[in-house]
């Protein structure tokens, strides 16, 4: 029977399962923690800071060695359910050559916490960003976002944030760009898959926490890269979005990239000249 598309339970199921899709998947994971444990032992970090009261509403800060720098936020992925940040201090390294100032945050996870108060949390860890640049050599306008799988959505959902309603202190614009690798932007095919063992979507839920699903707002640039060995699902995410946001007028770029999977395109950002990096450069006014 389709449950999705031309899915039946079992394919929609392996669409979405990047562990199966990549035999290889513990290399990579092992690799980051490995260039996680280095990038520690390079830069000076701040670790631990508080952004909001609950257990995993925290963040480390690789500060830029000046002051009034671009800051760049990680939001890693996971399924919503796994990981936490010390995974991947690896992402400050292909900053901080940059005068860059890389955060790196955690957030509630399911099944204890809902998607609602993931993205809430999200949105407290940017306020907190805006609010402590000095702290941590930063520029409160020009920060950005970059988030990896569920780290995207969380991330694409930040860019629908009325900020100026949020808090009354804040500008409308807070965030200046977005950088959304391999993301889920509709849960509707989420909330029908095994994953929703963990996630327990309801239709609402998965409507309201979907970016494709919601009004465009802001102009945000945005720019989103698959592999393009990336299951057809994962592609589709990427696009829909894309064209989503070009219906709307809205600044947008669409990478999909050769030979690149689920796990190696979060490594290309540490490759220079790889398309990905470029584009962020490009975007975030990188000079060098």
């Amino acid at each position: 029977m389709l449950i999705y598309k031309n899915y039946n339970q079992e394919a929609l199921d392996r669409q979405y399962n990047n562990r199966l899709n990549v035999p290889h998947f513990a290399t990579y994971l092992d690799r980051w923690e490995v260039l996680s444990r280095e990038t520690e032992r390079m830069f000076p970090c701040i670790k631990d800071l508080r952004y909001g009261q609950l257990p995993r509403e925290q963040l480390d800060v690789y500060p830029s060695t000046s002051d009034n720098a671009t800051s760049l936020v990680f939001i890693h992925g996971g399924y919503w359910q796994l990981f936490e940040k010390s995974l991947f201090q690896f992402i400050a390294r292909a900053f901080q050559p940059y005068g860059i100032t890389t955060v790196i945050i955690n957030y509630p996870l399911a099944p204890a916490d809902t998607l609602d108060q993931m993205v809430s949390s999200c949105r407290k860890a940017i306020h907190w960003v805006y609010q402590n640049h000095s702290q941590i050599n930063g520029d409160r306008d020009r920060i950005f976002v970059a988030g990896h799988s569920a780290g995207a959505h969380l991330a694409a959902m930040l860019m629908e944030t009325d900020w100026a309603e949020y808090d009354a202190d804040l500008p409308a614009g807070l965030v200046k760009g977005i950088v959304g690798i391999s993301g889920i932007f509709n849960l509707t095919p989420i909330r029908l898959s095994y994953l929703n063992g963990v996630l327990n979507l309801d239709d609402e839920a998965a409507i309201r926490n979907s970016p494709v699903r919601i009004n465009p707002g802001q102009s945000t640039p945005m720019i989103l890269a698959v592999g393009a060995e990336e299951s057809e699902e994962f592609k589709d995410q990427s696009r829909e979005l894309y064209l989503c946001r070009k219906a709307a007028g809205f600044p947008v770029q669409l990478l999909q990239l050769p030979e690149q999977n689920h796990f190696s395109i979060l490594e290309s950002m540490l490759t220079p000249h790889s398309p990905l990096f470029l584009a962020i450069k490009e975007m975030m006014s990188i000079d060098a």
